[in-house]
């Protein structure tokens, strides 16, 4: 295995181009220096360097070993932090994800309180939609998900929040853009949502018709429309009643929805993940 120390000198090297001055920056004796060079060289089967009376030169396989060298050494800092993270007081910066509706809807009622007794505590909030946010997590860019319908993955701990329901709502109105049931029907939603393309083909299997479709990504945007009488709105009930003033059409499909909780296990030994993951049941699951 590369040695990471030997990957910063590398990178030294590569910035200097010349091994007596970057020996001195490190620290290090030059053939210490040399011999971490040799090593790489060893390691990778290739010639980094060339070396000529001035100093060194980049080989095209030490311009691509540079190229990678920098975001290898940010890996493995990033490894070498949440690992001493793990036996240390609750700090660090932590990135949570979820469709933005679930933040506005819930992180107002437990996150103030958290991060005024967790000073050294920093989260950050990425929204996107839900098969986004699985793939952040799988991928360890988003640290905790919260999901909408996820599928059952063997490299990731789940914990079930709560249940949900999308479907049609709107204000209490004759329109006739205001109903499902009408061949008028102005349906707001995202496309991009399963539950919505689902419903939509539920309609039609129905044999019932809409006029158009207003098309948000934003499920703040639709249920704001949708209360202010421009249409039909697809939404989760959760989000619906955050406005205070729409109603679900009755006799319309709907989806029942489950939310989860997910992380990956090698997280659950944090101290901060403990607790951000504690906060987030205790609050949907308080009993």
């Amino acid at each position: 295995m590369i040695s990471p120390e030997d990957l910063r000198y590398f990178i030294e090297v590569s910035g200097i181009l010349n091994l007596s001055r970057a020996a001195e920056r490190l620290g290090i004796s030059q053939p210490s220096l040399s011999a971490a060079m040799q090593r790489l060289e060893r390691l990778t089967k290739a010639r980094l360097l060339v070396r000529h009376k001035k100093g060194v030169s980049l080989t095209p396989a030490g311009g691509q070993l540079l190229a990678h060298a920098k975001r290898l050494q940010e890996c493995w800092e990033l490894v070498q932090g949440r690992v001493s993270l793990a036996n240390e007081a609750l700090q660090g910066r932590f990135v949570v994800g979820c469709h933005s509706a679930i933040a506005l809807t819930y992180f107002g009622k437990f996150l103030p309180s958290l991060l005024e007794k967790y000073r050294k505590l920093t989260l950050q909030l990425k929204h996107d939609i839900s098969r986004k946010i699985l793939e952040g997590v799988l991928n360890s860019s988003i640290d905790i998900g919260i999901i909408v319908n996820p599928v059952k993955h063997p490299q990731l701990i789940m914990h079930k929040l709560y249940e949900d329901e999308t479907a049609f709502w709107c204000v209490d109105s004759q329109q006739k853009k205001q109903t499902v049931f009408s061949d008028e029907a102005l349906i707001i939603c995202d496309p991009d949502l399963i539950q919505v393309q689902s419903l939509l083909k539920k309609i039609e299997k129905k044999g019932l018709s809409y006029g158009r479709i207003l098309s948000s990504s934003s499920l703040e945007v639709v249920a704001d429309l949708t209360a202010n009488g421009c249409g039909v709105g697809i939404l989760p009930a959760s989000v619906a009643q955050y406005t205070g003033k729409l109603k679900k059409i009755s006799h319309a499909p709907s989806c029942k929805d489950e939310i989860y909780l997910v992380y990956r296990p090698e997280n659950r030994e944090l101290k901060a993940i403990q607790l951000i993951v504690s906060a987030i049941k205790s609050f949907f699951n308080p009993n």
